[in-house]
């Protein structure tokens, strides 16, 4: 059985930076198994799996993988798979392909509209299946530095604190004071269970960024999923919504943050953040960025 795949670079309008991510077609007939070692041969943070839906208003049932296993859901995977499936299915009207591309994910459904120009990358928004919600399990400062590499002095920013939020998938968000203790920042794995156990990823982030029209700047290493680091993380971001409305109590109504990652792995990616919030309060959260098509072909169950 032979099954045809594209790859694409996700949260960048250029090819060979942002986060790349394989999605394999018509796996109907795959079992997880199946899944898990294709998506090892790939060797990417993520590859997703598309399927037929019996729902007729939606666009495809999906699994998403990382080399470790199966997730309920992830950001890139969403903006990539939907973009990609704009392009092949949606018709084209005045040159121009809209579309609201409505995937059955483990989470839940998840609508994300596309907007794809001549000469451009597609464009690929969602809103966040559920809003994040704080976990346990944010380890002592000093544990943290221990496991990353840094020293205790290093972690906290401004009123930021350590704390834990999920928005699907759980995450230890680590504020860092600035880009040069974000860049020496790495896995010891010595400490790396005590500090964040099996189930939660450090995503660090400070303000000094790179590029002048970036609001945070991040990195974040998943060594449980068989992810190193990912050069980019829209499960995390919808998450840290959480954090800013916690620690910055920004206005209400629309605020609109873009996060970069992926700097220290030379792949550039923007994630952009949109966070509404009423009464002080987080009422929805959206996703949201660019993507490329790289590559397509065929892989041979």
């Amino acid at each position: 059985m032979r099954l045809k795949f594209h790859t694409l670079d996700v949260f960048t309008a250029e090819r060979y930076s942002g986060n790349p991510l394989a999605v394999v077609l018509d796996a109907d007939a795959l079992d997880m198994p199946a899944m898990l070692r294709i998506t090892r041969e790939f060797n990417l943070s993520e590859t997703v799996f598309v399927m037929a839906t019996a729902k007729p208003a939606h666009t495809a049932r999906v699994r998403i993988f990382t080399p470790g296993g199966e997730v309920p859901f992830a950001g890139h995977p969403t903006v990539g798979v939907a973009a990609l499936l704009a392009e092949l299915r949606s018709p084209e009207t005045n040159g121009e392909r809209d579309a609201l591309i409505v995937l059955e994910e483990n989470i839940g459904t998840v609508r994300v509209g596309v907007r794809q120009k001549p000469g451009a990358a597609a464009h690929a928004e969602f809103d966040a299946p559920k809003l994040p919600e704080p976990t346990a399990g944010v380890p002592p400062v000093d544990l943290l530095a221990a496991a990353l590499g840094l020293i205790p002095s290093e972690i906290g920013l401004e009123n930021h604190r350590p704390c834990a939020y999920s928005a699907g998938l759980p995450f230890v968000f680590v504020p860092v004071q600035t880009l040069a203790a974000m860049a020496k920042a790495s896995i010891h794995m010595a400490h790396w269970t005590a500090a964040f156990g099996t189930t939660h990823a450090p995503y660090l982030y400070c303000r000094e960024t790179v590029h002048a029209s970036s609001h945070f700047h991040a990195r974040m290493f998943a060594p449980n999923m068989g992810i190193t680091e990912d050069p980019a993380t829209g499960s995390a971001a919808a998450a840290f919504a959480a954090v800013t409305v916690r620690f910055d109590s920004p206005r209400d109504g629309l605020n609109k943050k873009i996060i970069e990652q992926g700097f220290e792995m030379g792949r550039p990616s923007f994630i952009e953040l949109s966070m509404m919030v009423k009464q002080g309060k987080l009422e929805t959260v959206r996703i949201g960025g660019q993507a490329v098509r790289v590559s397509d072909g065929e892989i041979e169950i």
